[in-house]
């Protein structure tokens, strides 16, 4: 590790990805002593769609982070396509949003690129980012969580105490797992993510592709790069193991509109693979400890919600946080409270969408009819993409009006 840790932090932050980095960035620029851990050493790749939603640029800029992003080369959507299992097709346009927020375009870039940045900022607010360190186990004091067990790079183990511990570690979080049951869902589906150069008709809009059997996305990261995520349900990947970079391009060809523009000798980095989705944390508050990002709950990646999740989750975190630590000891949880109902409040219109759509999904015929009328009605895309950028609030798809014109 790097350099010593005191006895006692304010707040040790597990993970160092959107989430953990940006709530390490917030909490630090507050004056607190934050700690954060990540088992990565950055930057490092990640799978992910590596979409950000215009909502989501908004908070990068909040953090201090657009400019310097933006100076990369990355992408700047302005919508989105859909094409349905049968044919359909809608184009929906972030810009005709009836939404007076801005910016109204949003970012595709690396996660390689986007998360050593956001750690960067941590480190210039003044939390201390320890790389290639994990937590092993949560340490308790009368009953609440007061700090963890982590093992550094050559295997040395030691015990950082903390007022506060963020699980902010992923899908698979230590955390979560210690301080309330995970629960897993369906429909139960895995991604394959590749990078590939030279894909053919693609422009700044990203594609999404939905079949019978899962969906893929397209979303160019760079002048000839491309982010291609294949998604499907984890019965249909059982003859993916061992063989995954075939199997990704097996299943591509399967979709019409992708067949024969994604080229197997054009693979720029190898195929990452991540899942199970849908899961979800019982708790996300307890004594000592919350839960923010994938840790707390992750769904499915259609509506390229996660990152836009993770910070949107740092920053209500770190609201309740502030105060809670004015106080001296272990954070409780009716102090953290405020944090639950704000994040409940923000995400479930999300989360409906999400289901909806995911759901949705396992009807083809009934999912390429919505894509049909969605896409024929002036407006309708527009208010679908404006919702899943985090332009329009959730309720705008159940609003009458919309339903009136979508059923009619």
């Amino acid at each position: 590790m790097t350099g010593p840790v005191p006895p006692i932090v304010d707040v040790l932050v597990a993970g160092a990805g959107p989430a953990g980095a940006a709530v390490a960035t917030h909490l630090a620029a507050a004056g607190l002593r934050v700690v954060a851990v990540d088992r990565a050493a950055f930057p490092r790749d990640k799978p992910c769609s590596e979409y950000v939603s215009p909502g989501a640029v908004r908070l990068l800029d909040r953090l201090g982070v657009l400019s310097g992003l933006a100076a990369t080369g990355a992408i700047a959507p302005t919508g989105m396509t859909v094409f349905g299992p049968r044919g359909s097709r809608l184009t929906g346009g972030f810009g005709h949003s009836s939404s007076s927020a801005k910016p109204r375009t949003g970012l595709s870039i690396s996660r390689r690129t986007l998360d050593h940045r956001l750690v960067q900022a941590a480190r210039s607010a003044g939390a201390e980012v320890l790389e290639r360190t994990a937590v092993e186990e949560l340490v308790y004091e009368a009953g609440a969580v007061a700090g963890a067990v982590v093992r550094g790079p050559a295997g040395e183990r030691r015990v950082i105490r903390a007022r506060l511990t963020i699980g902010a570690d992923g899908l698979r979080s230590v955390v979560a797992r210690r301080v309330g049951r995970r629960r897993h869902g369906a429909p139960v589906r895995l991604a394959f993510v590749a990078h590939v150069e030279a894909v053919a008709g693609l422009e700044d809009t990203p594609e999404m592709h939905v079949g019978a059997a899962g969906y893929a996305g397209l979303n160019r990261i760079g002048p000839d790069l491309t982010n291609v995520a294949l998604v499907v349900p984890v019965a249909r990947a059982a003859g993916a193991r061992g063989r995954s970079t075939e199997y990704l391009f097996d299943r591509l060809d399967e979709f019409p509109g992708l067949r024969g523009r994604v080229r197997r000798d054009r693979l720029a980095r190898e195929v990452l693979v991540t899942g199970p989705f849908a899961t979800w944390s019982r708790r996300i508050v307890a004594d000592g400890c919350l839960l923010i990002g994938d840790a707390a709950e992750f769904f499915d990646p259609f509506t390229g919600q996660g990152i836009s999740s993770a910070l949107k989750g740092a920053e209500l975190a770190a609201t309740a946080a502030i105060p809670a630590l004015e106080r001296p000891g272990i954070v409780d949880r009716a102090a953290l409270a405020p944090y639950a109902a704000a994040r409940r409040r923000a995400m479930v219109g999300k989360w409906a969408v999400e289901r909806m759509i995911g759901y949705g999904m396992l009807l083809p015929g009934l999912f390429d009819r919505a894509i049909a009328r969605l896409g024929s009605r002036a407006g309708l895309a527009d208010t679908l993409v404006g919702v899943t950028g985090d332009l329009l609030p959730a309720h705008a798809l159940l609003h009458p009006r919309f339903l009136s014109r979508l059923v009619r």
